[in-house]
């Protein structure tokens, strides 16, 4: 679980894991609007169109459940989000971040059947680019605020979800609603994979600092292991 609290007293270089997590979707769902909920926890209806790629920042601490359930010690956590244009014609721009993240917020809008069979094309992207055919993805159905204009039932989305193997969250950007939630069990997510897995060539250079200083040393062992990167 992660605690945002602390996070405010951190200074610039003050933290064990940098993270990167980047926000996927059809345009209009409402990642710019999600991402800035979680960091400010404002909402503003008149964000314009995400143009190529933009990101926000935030800091946490997270504490790993132990096998007896006790929390472990807390880890600082640096998450940058990246905000993605849904728009084709930024696609190629869009992709070229995707092995670069380590985890992936899949939106589309409770309100628009079009955003929700575009899930699967996002998907289809994701096992293409991203840094394994099994990258770490939360599904988000947002704007479930707009309850009177939903056009997708929740079982259908929760269908997709288990169809995919992925956790789903109904959200709102404009309430909060689960929008820490999803965030804090991508972050668990991949917290657990680079814990289990013998091959971490899939980490990205400078995601663990060892003395304040930005290193992959302490999580790489030799890659003479069978196990895809996907494997763990």
């Amino acid at each position: 679980m992660a605690d945002p609290g602390p996070s405010r007293i951190m200074s610039d270089g003050d933290y064990d894991y940098l993270i990167k997590f980047l926000a996927l979707g059809d345009s209009g769902v409402g990642k710019t609007s999600f991402l800035y909920q979680y960091t400010d926890g404002k909402f503003n209806s008149k964000f314009i169109t995400t143009v190529g790629i933009d990101f926000r920042e935030k800091r946490v601490v997270y504490k790993p459940s132990g096998a007896d359930g006790t929390a472990g010690r807390g880890q600082r956590i640096h998450i940058q989000l990246w905000d993605t244009a849904g728009q084709e014609r930024f696609r190629s721009l869009t992709t070229a971040f995707f092995r670069d993240a380590m985890g992936f917020l899949l939106l589309f809008d409770l309100s628009s059947e079009q955003s929700f069979l575009n899930v699967r094309n996002w998907m289809s992207q994701l096992q293409t680019h991203a840094y394994c055919e099994n990258p770490d993805i939360v599904l988000c159905g947002n704007k479930s605020d707009l309850e009177d204009q939903r056009a997708i039932k929740t079982e259908s989305a929760r269908e997709l979800a288990e169809k995919y193997g992925v956790p789903y969250f109904e959200t709102s950007a404009a309430t909060g609603e689960n929008v820490s939630r999803a965030v804090e069990v991508l972050l668990d997510l991949i917290m657990k994979r680079m814990e289990r897995c013998v091959d971490k060539s899939w980490i990205p250079d400078g995601t663990v600092r060892t003395n304040g200083v930005s290193s992959a040393t302490d999580l790489t062992e030799p890659k003479n292991s069978p196990q895809s990167k996907c494997a763990c």
